[in-house]
């Protein structure tokens, strides 16, 4: 949701069936690791993505969800090569 526009809490916690303190631990936590920014305008605080620290989680990732893929396709002809001899 806030990658595409800031949001306050209230109007991120509007979309979910969670009470608003929940979803303010959750903001807390992100900003905290830097995968989101706060900006205050006037009382209310919005909450916008840090694309260059969602940048580095990506690049992190990536060799792992390679390796993922790659076992998940072994995986996949194994119970297609299983089917066949059924």
């Amino acid at each position: 949701m806030v990658a595409s526009q800031s949001l306050t809490a209230g109007a991120i916690a509007s979309n979910f069936g969670t009470a608003r303190p929940t979803v303010s631990k959750h903001l807390q936590i992100l900003t905290e690791c830097e995968l989101l920014k706060q900006e205050q305008n006037g009382r209310e605080i919005f909450y916008h993505i840090n694309a260059k620290k969602m940048k580095q989680v990506a690049d992190f990732i990536e060799p792992f969800r390679k390796m993922w893929d790659d076992r998940f396709n072994i995986l996949e002809a194994v119970m297609k090569a299983y089917q066949t001899k059924k």
